[in-house]
């Protein structure tokens, strides 16, 4: 029992940036009826910003870094929705996802241009040791990330439940020509929406990032296990986003302690997870079912 609550902790830890990242998925989606292919090259991005801010000259401290990351990383996402995807709003959605797709292998050679593709250790803030709770041995490091989570989304929660701003998204985002005719700048919310989104998945690129070696290429099975937890949870439901990250999470934890000839194949899994789940239920455990008629 010990040893399963051990594991069960370190996969929520680990399904809260799964669910982080899932989340800024949600966030496009319900905006654009998209998924942006390039959320995790973005937050990977970020988090090579936030890491060459710890370094050299700058050497600034981790909490300082890590707002500048994010809000460097949400100001350009902001841009690139002005100036690059924008034009193509109103255009098939093929061309819009071959524009993130593009963005996707754009920002990747990007990165690996200015910091190379060598592997990297990134700097964690939370020592390595674990504490001993009922006899539990819990890593720090996986407390501070489950709280990091937690607080995250409980900002994002008052943003749009408590905030004018956060309900003229929410209100661009599902009722656009409604909104448009209330005064509600819909362009305007889409492009903050692209800002938010890629500030919340670089809180995610910079938690996973300490766990596994930063390069270029880092966030691309993190971000298949949040298109997972996303579909599991419902495309378009943040709640889904996070009770699928939490569960996929967890289940991966447990699979990877219990199944051991199974732990290689986790990755492989999500995706069989994604094939499933889109044909036994599209909508996933929280998602909205279309209506159609016959």
């Amino acid at each position: 029992m010990k040893e399963f609550l051990e594991q069960a902790i370190a996969g929520i830890a680990a399904g809260g940036i799964y669910a982080s990242l899932a989340l800024a998925l949600v966030l496009i989606y319900r905006a654009m009826g998209l998924i942006n292919f390039a959320q995790g090259e973005f937050a990977m991005f970020t988090a090579f910003i936030c890491w060459s801010l710890l370094q050299g000259a700058a050497e600034l401290p981790f909490a300082v870094a890590v707002a500048i990351a994010v809000v460097v990383g949400a100001v350009g996402a902001f841009a690139i929705e002005r100036l690059i995807v924008r034009p193509f709003e109103r255009g098939s959605p093929l061309a819009i996802i071959i524009v993130t797709l593009a963005l996707f292998q754009i920002t990747n050679s990007v990165a690996g241009f200015i910091w190379g593709y060598s592997p990297r250790s990134f700097p964690s803030p939370f020592p390595a040791k674990p504490i001993d709770v009922g006899g539990i041995l819990i890593s720090i490091q996986d407390a501070a990330i489950i709280g990091v989570s937690l607080l995250t989304l409980g900002l994002l929660y008052l943003l749009f439940n408590r905030t004018r701003l956060g309900l003229a998204m929410r209100a661009a985002a599902l009722y656009p020509e409604v909104s448009a005719l209330l005064g509600v700048r819909t362009g305007l919310m889409l492009g903050l929406g692209w800002g938010l989104a890629t500030g919340v998945g670089a809180i995610s690129g910079i938690l996973v990032a300490p766990r596994i070696l930063l390069e270029p290429n880092m966030m691309q099975s993190v971000i298949i296990y949040a298109f997972a937890a996303a579909v599991l949870g419902g495309i378009d439901s943040p709640i889904g986003a996070v009770v699928g990250g939490l569960t996929l999470g967890v289940l991966l934890a447990l699979i990877g302690a219990y199944l051991p000839p199974l732990a290689d194949l986790r990755l492989a899994l999500s995706l069989l997870l994604i094939v499933v789940l889109l044909v036994v239920r599209p909508s996933g455990l929280f998602g909205q079912r279309q209506a159609s008629r016959v």
